[in-house]
């Protein structure tokens, strides 16, 4: 007798008779490959779409309200809180998600109650101590059935708060991937958080450089913008700020505005009136010399009307200025001097300025203008003196500020006073006009501190030539 062989006999089901299907240990495999590569590309969909929130996003806030609801998702968990730490030393729940919506409003209150007993001090208090404190605080609120698992905020190395994850399962872990996970997450807002704050930074600098553009242009319209015609004598001036706004000044004040007349040319015809011609520098550079600055020259014309002797001038701003300068810690030094063309005298006096230099064309020597002065409020009772000068045909003076002597050199050198009468001799006989010498002396100030350098003070050269 033959025998047929059997196939295996199926298991069945006790209740139905009917076969049952048994899971062999590929299917089983095949199944946990399948479902941890859905767990990736959730996860990687997640983050990619943080990353493009990041990118897009321009309120911090918008932001932030993605990060406890990403962090709730790439863990498994049932919620996450977001807390940051306030200038004030507040610590502040920013942003809360929680899966049941029954139980935020709860969550919410308690986890508000645990932040509401803790300050932090920064650069006092250690953060471990804060942190600590807060997951202590947590625990209370929170109760024994919610676990806690979180991770800092990190800002330029320093801690700015912390991303809580909250789990009420018993079993749930915290493992090495889902710290890295929140630890993505944690990092994004850290990203997000310096970018606002240098968005921020970056408007205050944006404003500021729109207020300074509008000093230096109110500075610029102050400043003359033309020499103006003056009998017997021609001119030529230039300041050049090492900052958009400086401290130099100098000014043509006519000391009678009767005898003042625009001319076609859109400057000033003088006739045979007297004017003044001043040159200063407050000490300092920027805005606060600039306000200064701006301060003085008001004054100052305002004196030059009442016709007094140019000693007498000095001691009346320095009298008027001291108190303002007094809380400045700032001071002026200042050369005013009036020139006459009918007489062709020029009187002057000087607070503690760089003197003139007075090119003799006789002579073809330089002597300095100066008179004994102090600087413009030191003392509200400084004396001053008066001097003059009688200007022959051909003869040259020259306003400088201090810039100028002290450019420095690659090498560390200064240009100095040595310097600028041996250049100023040279200028006097080669040019042929106050335009030409204005232009020799910048040119070999700037070859002398290297031609791709800027200067750090301030540059106003005045020059004024007897014809």
């Amino acid at each position: 007798m033959v025998t047929v062989p059997q196939p295996p006999s199926q298991p069945t089901d006790s209740n139905s008779g009917a076969p049952t299907t048994q899971v062999t240990p590929v299917v089983a495999l095949k199944e946990l490959v399948a479902r941890l590569h859905r767990e990736q590309n959730k996860i990687q969909d997640l983050l990619s779409s943080l990353g493009f929130a990041l990118r897009s996003f321009n309120n911090l806030n918008q932001f932030l309200e993605l990060i406890p609801l990403m962090a709730t998702r790439v863990t498994d968990a049932d919620g996450s809180a977001l807390f940051l730490y306030k200038p004030n030393g507040q610590v502040r729940l920013e942003q809360l998600h929680w899966q049941d919506s029954r139980q935020r409003k709860n969550i919410r209150k308690a986890l508000e109650t645990a932040t509401s007993q803790i300050t932090y001090v920064p650069n006092t208090q250690p953060l471990a101590m804060t942190t600590g404190a807060l997951d202590d605080y947590m625990h209370r609120c929170l109760g024994p059935d919610i676990q806690i698992f979180g991770t800092a905020i990190l800002v330029k190395h320093t801690e700015r708060g912390w991303l809580y994850v909250l789990s009420r399962e018993p079993e749930y872990t915290w493992t090495e991937t889902r710290q890295k996970l929140v630890r993505l997450v944690a990092d994004q807002t850290a990203v997000a958080i310096e970018n606002d704050e240098l968005a921020v930074e970056l408007r205050k600098k944006e404003r500021l450089d729109q207020e300074l553009e509008i000093g230096a242009e109110i500075q610029r319209r102050l400043l003359p913008r033309q020499c103006p015609n003056i009998s017997g004598v021609a001119l030529a001036a230039r300041c050049k700020p090492a900052n958009r706004v400086g401290g130099d000044y100098y000014d043509f004040i006519p000391t009678n505005h009767n005898q003042i007349q625009p001319n076609n040319k859109g400057t000033l015809d003088a006739a045979d009136g007297r004017w003044a011609l001043v040159i200063g520098d407050v000490m300092g550079k920027g805005v606060p010399a600039g306000l200064i600055m701006t301060m003085m020259r008001g004054m100052l014309r305002g004196e030059v009307l009442h016709s007094h002797p140019p000693k007498r001038i000095l001691q009346n701003l320095n009298r008027v200025m001291y108190a303002d300068l007094e809380n400045s810690h700032r001071f002026v030094t200042l050369f005013y001097s009036e020139y006459d063309p009918k007489t062709r005298i020029l009187s002057f006096s000087n607070a503690a300025h760089n003197p003139p230099m007075w090119w003799h064309a006789a002579t073809k020597t330089v002597t300095r203008l100066d008179t004994f002065g102090m600087l413009i409020g030191l003392d509200a009772n400084n004396q001053y003196e008066d001097g003059q000068a009688q200007l022959e045909p051909g003869d040259i003076i020259l306003y400088y500020t201090d810039g100028l002597t002290d450019a420095a050199a690659a090498s560390g050198d200064r240009f100095d006073e040595e310097n600028l009468v041996v250049v100023f001799s040279y200028a006097c006989r080669i040019c042929s006009g106050p335009e030409e010498i204005l232009d020799y002396l910048f040119n070999q100030v700037q070859q002398f501190i290297g031609g791709d350098k800027q200067n750090t003070d301030d540059m106003t050269l005045v020059v004024l030539q007897a014809q």
